[in-house]
């Protein structure tokens, strides 16, 4: 449009995911707390003279200021970043860990895959994907516990909160012992169907303590436990994104039961097995 200047504009942002744009450039994609998902141009920050390049790193809090239309309704909706101000680097946490930088990873492309619009505001989802690179980064906590904790909250972010305290297709309350991600979660004895899940009762138990913040209860739990309630949710979060996550099959979930979780089919099911991949196949999934 002739005549258009780009306005300038700042906000706090989690940097999500990071590309090349020839031969100095970056492409940053950002969750910002007041703008939602935008993407924009770091130039020159893979020179080793930028002044802020090392700023601009997937799992970053930064503060950053964009040149562009905050509403995209004008100019190009690639933004240009001018300024970066660190204002917790949590990836420099993560580096020499494997587990978490999976978990980050894996919390990270959630965060995107959640936010389909850019430019919509997403105020909850960026507190909580703040909050969860926080707790990774403090080890307050067991790192698939944050990360299953963010994933179940995420969906209730987005409508997609399992059924756990009635069931998900008639409304009978109670605890119930089949589990069906196509139905939507907890099923009772008349509305369960083939193929259900028959999860541990202390598994339905750990998913409702992470959705409601009980870590005492969740802290508790034994691994065979924690990895049927992560087989649970990744197939419950990838049955609603109708795709699956690239990061999650790399996640760090410890060693492998004697008797493993019950084995959910269909689409968006979970892999049967950690995969064995090293943590530059991540690094480069987040900064390709």
């Amino acid at each position: 449009m002739a005549g258009y200047r780009r306005q300038l504009y700042r906000d706090d942002a989690v940097v999500l995911r990071v590309q090349k744009l020839g031969e100095s450039d970056r492409i940053i994609t950002l969750l910002t707390r007041r703008h939602g998902r935008l993407r924009a141009v770091a130039r020159g920050v893979r020179r080793t003279t930028s002044k802020f390049g090392a700023r601009l790193e997937p799992f970053g809090h930064v503060d950053v200021q964009l040149a562009g239309d905050p509403k995209g309704n004008l100019g190009s909706s690639l933004h240009s970043i001018s300024q970066a101000e660190g204002i917790d680097l949590y990836g420099k946490r993560f580096l020499g860990d494997y587990p978490r930088y999976t978990a980050a990873s894996a919390i990270a492309e959630t965060a995107e895959r959640l936010t389909p619009i850019e430019r919509e505001p997403a105020l909850r989802l960026f507190q909580l994907t703040l909050g969860a690179l926080k707790s990774l980064a403090r080890g307050q906590h067991a790192t698939t516990l944050v990360l299953d904790a963010y994933l179940l909250r995420g969906m209730a972010l987005a409508g997609w909160a399992p059924a756990l305290t009635a069931c998900a297709v008639c409304g009978e309350s109670g605890r119930h012992r089949a589990f069906s991600v196509p139905a939507g979660g907890a099923v009772c004895p008349d509305c369960r169907p083939p193929g259900a899940a028959h999860p541990a009762p202390a598994t339905i138990d750990l998913m409702s303590a992470l959705t409601t913040g009980d870590w005492v209860l969740a802290d508790a739990t034994d691994t065979g436990v924690r990895r049927e309630c992560s087989g649970l949710v990744a197939a419950h979060l990838q049955w609603h994104l109708e795709r699956a996550l690239r990061s999650l099959p790399l996640v760090d979930r410890g060693a492998a039961p004697a008797t493993g979780p019950p084995r959910v089919t269909g689409p968006g099911a979970p892999p049967d097995a950690v995969a064995d991949a090293g943590a530059g196949d991540v690094s480069r999934e987040m900064t390709e």
